[in-house]
Formats: C-alpha cells, sequence, structure tokens
C-alpha cells in the first residue's frame, strides 16, 4: 500500500502544518486540498510545489529535489529524506498591539487588525516557515505579529502627533503600503489593515487638544505651557512676584495674542491683579490707581481681562474702573 501524505482535519484558523514524517518513499501519494499548497524543504530550503490535486510521487514531478537527491549515490533507493510543509492559501486575520514614538518623541500607543493570505507558498516557507522555524500556526503568526508591529513603529516614527490623530485614514493608508512591499518580500500578501484604537498621554494628549482647536502651531502648544507653568508659580509665598517677572520674558505675545482674539474692544495690554483690591491694573502700574496698593515688591497675579478705555491727554490705555491715569494722572471721563 503507498504511503499517503495528507494533512488531515485542517483547522479554519491554521495556516501552516508539517508532515511529522521525513522519510517520503518514491510512488507516494501526495493528497493536497483546495486552499492548500505542499511544499519540499530539505536542508532549509524549499524545492518542489504542489497544488490542489492527489500526485504520485516520482523523479518527474519533484525536478528541484531530484537534482539534489542525485548528487547522492543510490539517490532512487527509497525512502528518501524530505519535510512536506502544507499552506494554506486561505485568507486570516492577525492582530496588532505596538507602542511607538512620533518625530516629536510623543508616546503613541495603537491596535488593530490586518489580513493575510500567502501568495507565495515556497517564498513563505523559505523565509518564514524554515528561516525563522515557524513550523506551527502559533509560530506563524507571533513572528508575522512581531514582523507588522516592528515595521509599523518604524514608519510612525516619521509622523508627528498632529499628523497621526487629525490624518488618521492618510497615515494609516500610508503604513499599509509600506507594509504591503514588506510582506511581499515574505510571500505574504497584505489584504487590509485597520487601526481600532490609538492614543498617546495624558500630558500630548492636552497637547494635541490645542492643537486640533485653532489650528495652533506647536510653538504656540510650548508657550501655552509655559504659560501654565508660570502661573502655577504666582501667588506663592515668596519667590511670586519674581516668578512672574521672569516669565513675562517669554509670555507676553502668546498671552497678547489671545486677548486681541478674545476682546474687539479697543486695544489689548498686559493686566495684572492687585493683591490688595484685586483691580485689574497695567503690568507697567507701580501702583494701584484704585486704593494706592505698591505695585514694584507686592507678588501680583496675571489677569486676562481686556482694556478698552483711554486716557484724553496721553492715550494710555486704563484700568476698568479708574478715575485717574495711572501714567499721567489726568482724570478720566
Amino acid at each position: 500500500m503507498p504511503q499517503i501524505i495528507e494533512w488531515v482535519s485542517a483547522g479554519p484558523e491554521d495556516v501552516v502544518w508539517r508532515y511529522p514524517v521525513e522519510d517520503i518513499t518514491w510512488g507516494a501519494q501526495l493528497v493536497v486540498h483546495e486552499y492548500e499548497m505542499a511544499v519540499f524543504f530539505r536542508d532549509g530550503k524549499a524545492y518542489d510545489t504542489f497544488g490542489p490535486g492527489r500526485h504520485t510521487l516520482t523523479t518527474l514531478n519533484i525536478p528541484l529535489l531530484t537534482g539534489i537527491l542525485s548528487r547522492v549515490a543510490g539517490f532512487q533507493r527509497t525512502p528518501f529524506k524530505s519535510n512536506v510543509i502544507y499552506i494554506s492559501t486561505k485568507q486570516f486575520a492577525g492582530k496588532f498591539g505596538n507602542r511607538a514614538q512620533t518625530t516629536e518623541l510623543a508616546p503613541l500607543m495603537t491596535f488593530g487588525t490586518f489580513w493575510f493570505k500567502i501568495e507565495d507558498a515556497s517564498l513563505f516557507v523559505n523565509e518564514v516557515v524554515g528561516g525563522q522555524n515557524a513550523y506551527s500556526t502559533g509560530e506563524v503568526n507571533n513572528f508575522l505579529r512581531g514582523f507588522i508591529n516592528e515595521r509599523m513603529i518604524d514608519s510612525l516614527s516619521k509622523y508627528d502627533l498632529r499628523t497621526v490623530f487629525t490624518k488618521l485614514d492618510d497615515t494609516s493608508n500610508e503604513v499599509k503600503a509600506n507594509l504591503v512591499d514588506y510582506f511581499k518580500r515574505l510571500g505574504v500578501q497584505m489584504v487590509d489593515l485597520k487601526f481600532e484604537g490609538i492614543d498617546t498621554t495624558p500630558e500630548f494628549r492636552d497637547r494635541l487638544f490645542w492643537l486640533k482647536s485653532g489650528g495652533v502651531s506647536p510653538d504656540e502648544v510650548i508657550r501655552m505651557e509655559t504659560v501654565k507653568d508660570a502661573a502655577a508659580s504666582l501667588g506663592k509665598s515668596g519667590g511670586g512676584g519674581a516668578a512672574f517677572g521672569a516669565g513675562m520674558v517669554m509670555i507676553p505675545p502668546l498671552l497678547q495674542q489671545q486677548q486681541q482674539q478674545a476682546s474687539n474692544a479697543g486695544p489689548s495690554i498686559m493686566l495684572i491683579v492687585c493683591p490688595k483690591c484685586q483691580a485689574h491694573v497695567p503690568s507697567t502700574s507701580k501702583f494701584c490707581p484704585n486704593c494706592g496698593q505698591d505695585l514694584t515688591s507686592a507678588p501680583t497675579q496675571p489677569s486676562n481681562v481686556q482694556v478698552g478705555r483711554k486716557c484724553p491727554k496721553c492715550d494710555t490705555v486704563a484700568a476698568p474702573g479708574a478715575s485717574f491715569c495711572h501714567s499721567c494722572g489726568a482724570k478720566l471721563t
């Protein structure tokens, strides 16, 4: 009775299976079912490949392997040594998940699903099954998942945070296009890829919020964070005033821009809050025009209240409710 080589009980999720016997007899019956390929593998290299059907093994239908065996004395003896690797050509789904970094080194966590099928069984056996010693479906899945995560991390590192989140479809298409080329080198067709989740850390999520609202530039976001940090240090006992003074060097352009956008009434200036009466006072004031508090030494806090009232004598913009100009002393009407 001839030897029967067949992949029996193949499961719907099985990608690869190795016939457990390496001793193959001439005249053996090789059975290959629909959506399967059988590859003869010996000494780390794939040789003859068979599609669906029932094949009787002779020197005529395994010419590549026969060429290797012919170099061995008595090659026509039976049995001869070879692995038979079965590959399923159905479409499969796999999961990916990784931690990457964007161009500004923002942490990026992604996960999703990819769909693939074996396109070149011989190349796949050479590169993955034999090349990576992945002789089982679990080992193949682990390799492909690691492979796709590694390539995806490399691809995502070329994008900034805003692009990844605001143009996810474009980004995923470009990542997929890169992966298609990589997978072809393994004999695998990347059918589709879909991001199902993407996130970053709370710190960069805050930054992303500012980037997505109003078309704010990354530089402005950094200045906003500087404002936030400076504001947090104000009002503290001890060095509050010093912190505000140091922060003023970097902050005015941004705060003035925000104030100008927030008000349509008159010119915009920088204001501080009088620590005694809580009046909103121009930052250039040495004394509070409302209560007379000395502002040169007292800790103050920034204010975003807009002022549109001008002094009739010197055109200085006054604080709200002031009776006299803090610059020239003229009475305000």
